[in-house]
């Protein structure tokens, strides 16, 4: 079926664009309420690789047929880090010395006073009370001094400590960009945490001993004053938060009954959120996303999926021009201003002060214990595990080594560091995303919500004569197919496998660079594999994988043609392309890494279909697998050998390999391999070899003096699959060496291991 001939294509209709503001939405009036549940993914959607492919053989039918998607079990994630809103805190121990107690409560103090109020779109009033209350408290702390402090002061600053512990946490998440949405949602919550620990401060106040604290008289008035305005002062949810939060739920309501949003209550909220552009918005994303994966309560996970969904409509149809245009200039020059006092900053720290002193790694984590020191929390945490109670940089001993304060300024410092240079950290959340929780919606209003979205950005690139604007179309759909299951079903239904196919025939780099990357997203689902294939994408994609105009756009393509290749008759239609195989070859030659590990696994789900042997073979593939054996990547090592072992089974595939010299290298990735998979497919390939090469493949295997201590090792710590090829080959090579040998004069040692051999 040609993706170029709209009206034969029956998944796409004809449909206008979304309606104008309070109207039924034409084009979604008459969606169905629920997808098909005939699809086969994998949960954690890694890239592709042959476990994966085992996956996708076990769940693909051998006919194109639907099949019912089967359960997964849920994965478990941990996480070190605490959970937006979480406000966990550390008591001062009963044996802290006033002068350590005083030296934290003035850092705590001092960061609070560090909020300014205009950081905070929601619960600005509430922000600025405690920052205000704080700031006040922290005069009187400077003012004092630790020798005057009694042990009733020390009890009631300890108190204090803990609800400034607190409080900076609320405002760090109230300040957190990304989770103004969440913030202005959850307002109920926020502004009774707010509550809880102003009223908390004024209990600390109270049972203060003023009068035996060496200060002045009026920094103790102050403190007195602060103590009766934090009892009365009202802590509520601000009117403008509260209209902005029924504004979210009204226009949820008329989602879950099918009609597109009025687009200035959209903007009003997004004007109150001050969220002005696709750069914020999907920041927004990408936090509600995160805490959806987090997630565990049922309820709160429903409503965080349809804020998502919301905040992807708003990406989708209210920045789609991926550009500031709701933003003013002097927004824009506010906005380099600051990010020139950033960088201005940055320049001055020395790069060696933001790393942790145990493992010289960049701090993503810290914590101060009492002594001033600053280490990332997983480290430290390992230093007390070990035993040592004491600071690792002074030597002094620690009389609670929980007492660990997290340090936000210097977090902050390092995430806005390792931001604007690209740096890769080891995050402590960086669990596999488990993908099972996106097979369904979070509710009708997310469900109607993506098929809106869905339709909306097939039709600009149907109707749009731009080729700037459907590569952003393209782009949207990029994201929105990355990590969704449910995501990828609306697209499929929508229609926009043959409009991304006809889009990656594009002369634009960007156009068909997201429209390929797209179609492997799409790919990773059974329905998506079969529109691909169904509507002639096999030719689109040999053609991006010999002429793609971006080396990524021709890996994608060779990443598609894994998943086509998981069904039975496609690996065969596949394989009878003249120019697939080899392009395949060709990119696992020329090829990143990334494109020759596609490659690999690539051919390895061609070669399942018999008659692709040859074609492999003639292509040129075995001297390429042999050569990529040399590459220092163990799972591309892993994947070489295992296709080298499936290619060896057929005796004219062992006499290509024989023929090419590979044993050196395949008795030394025996030897070094870490990976139990790895040294199977290397016996694997041995065993083939020995079996289809007679005795002499097997007199040539004894003169690696590496390999007998190898395969004895496999016999005892291999799995019972792996000992059983080992003792298969062990038993050619003795038989070689006792050929070999004139009669009778079997060496003693050699009739020892072949005893050891048998008796396994």
């Amino acid at each position: 079926m040609s993706p170029q001939a709209r009206d034969n294509s029956p998944p796409v209709q004809a449909r206008p664009l979304p309606s104008p503001p309070s109207e039924k939405h034409p084009s979604f009036c008459h969606v169905s309420s629920s997808l098909s549940n005939k699809t086969a993914t994998c949960p954690t959607d890694p890239s592709p690789s042959l476990s994966l492919y085992n996956y996708l053989l076990t769940n693909s039918p051998k006919k194109t047929q639907n099949r019912k998607h089967d359960s997964k079990s849920k994965m478990k994630t941990e996480s070190s880090q605490r959970r937006f809103l979480s406000l966990p805190a550390v008591h001062p121990c009963e044996a802290i010395s006033p002068a350590t107690l005083l030296r934290s409560l003035i850092t705590l103090a001092g960061d609070i006073d560090g909020f300014r109020s205009e950081t905070f779109t929601c619960h600005r009033r509430s922000a600025r009370e405690a920052i205000r209350q704080v700031g006040a408290i922290l005069a009187f702390l400077q003012d004092i001094s630790s020798s005057s402090l009694s042990k009733s002061t020390v009890l009631s600053f300890s108190e204090l400590h803990v609800t400034l512990q607190k409080i900076r946490l609320l405002l760090d998440d109230c300040s957190r960009r990304g989770a103004r949405l969440w913030l202005l949602v959850r307002s109920d919550r926020v502004s009774g945490e707010f509550r809880l620990l102003i009223r908390s401060i004024a209990t600390s106040l109270d049972v203060l001993p003023l009068d035996f604290v060496d200060s002045s008289p009026e920094i103790k008035e102050l403190v007195r004053l602060i103590s009766w305005q934090a009892w009365k002062v009202p802590i509520e949810t601000d009117a403008a938060d509260e209209r902005a939060a029924g504004m979210v739920r009204s226009i949820m309501k008329q989602f879950e009954h099918g009609y597109a949003p009025d687009t200035e209550n959209v903007e009003e909220v997004m004007d109150h959120l001050k969220i002005k552009n696709w750069a914020e918005c999907n920041e927004e994303i990408s936090f509600l996303e995160s805490e959806l994966f987090s997630c565990e309560d049922s309820i709160d996970a429903g409503v965080l999926s349809s804020l998502m969904a919301f905040m992807v409509y708003c990406r989708a149809v209210l920045f789609h021009s991926n550009s500031d245009s709701r933003s003013s200039i002097a927004n824009r020059r506010s906005k380099q201003s600051t990010r020139f006092q950033k960088e201005s900053l940055l320049n001055d720290i020395n790069l060696e002060d933001l790393k942790c002193p145990i493992s010289l790694e960049l701090m993503t984590d810290p914590v101060t214990l009492s002594t001033g020191q600053t280490y990332n929390r997983s480290s430290i945490k390992r230093w007390f595990d070990s035993g040592c109670l004491t600071c690792p940089v002074t030597g002094e001993k620690l009389t609670n080594a929980n007492m660990m304060v997290p340090n936000s300024t210097l977090r902050k410092l390092v995430e806005q560091l390792c931001r604007e240079n690209n740096i890769q950290t080891n995050e402590p959340n960086n669990n596999k995303r488990d993908l099972s929780k996106t097979v369904k919606p979070g509710g009708s209003a997310a469900a109607i919500v993506m098929r809106m979205t869905a339709s909306y950005l097939v039709d600009m690139i149907w109707t749009s004569s731009s080729e700037e604007v459907k590569a952003k179309a393209a782009y949207e759909i990029r994201l929105l197919t990355k990590s969704n299951i449910f995501n990828r079903d609306c697209f499929v239904q929508s229609g926009a496998v043959p409009w991304l196919l006809k889009l990656s025939s594009s002369s634009n780099p960007s156009a068909q660079e997201h429209s390929v990357a797209s179609l492997l997203n799409i790919s990773k689902v059974e329905l998506g594999r079969i529109a691909i294939f169904e509507n002639g994408g096999l030719l689109s994609l040999l053609r991006i994988l010999t002429h793609g105009i971006k080396v990524e756009a021709r890996q994608n393509a060779a990443a598609i043609l894994f998943y086509l290749s998981s069904i039975d008759e496609y690996r065969k239609v596949i394989g009878e392309a003249p120019e697939a195989i080899p392009a395949l070859v060709d990119l696992l030659k020329r090829g990143t890494y990334r494109g020759k590990k596609n490659a690999v696994v690539t051919l390895f789900g061609l070669l399942i279909f018999p008659g692709n042997l040859p074609k492999v073979i003639a292509a040129g593939a075995v001297p390429a697998l042999i050569n990529t054996l040399s590459i220092e990547k163990e799972d591309l090592i892993d994947d070489t050998t295992a296709v080298l072992a499936r290619i060896a089974e057929k005796p004219e595939g062992a006499k290509v390999i024989l023929r090419s010299s590979a044993l050196p290298s395949v008795v030394q990735v025996l030897r070094s391999s870490t990976s139990r998979s790895g040294k199977e497919h290397c016996v694997a390939l041995l065993l083939s070899l020995c079996n289809n090469g007679g005795t002499k493949v097997a007199r040539l295997l004894d003169e690696f003096t590496t390999l007998m201590p190898s395969l004895y090792s496999l016999l005892t710590e291999g799995s019972p699959h792996t000992a059983k090829k080992a003792r298969a080959l062990l038993n050619h090579l003795h038989h070689s060496h006792e050929e070999s040998c004139p009669a009778g004069s079997v060496p003693p040692q050699s009739q020892q291991d072949q005893r050891s051999v048998s008796a396994q």
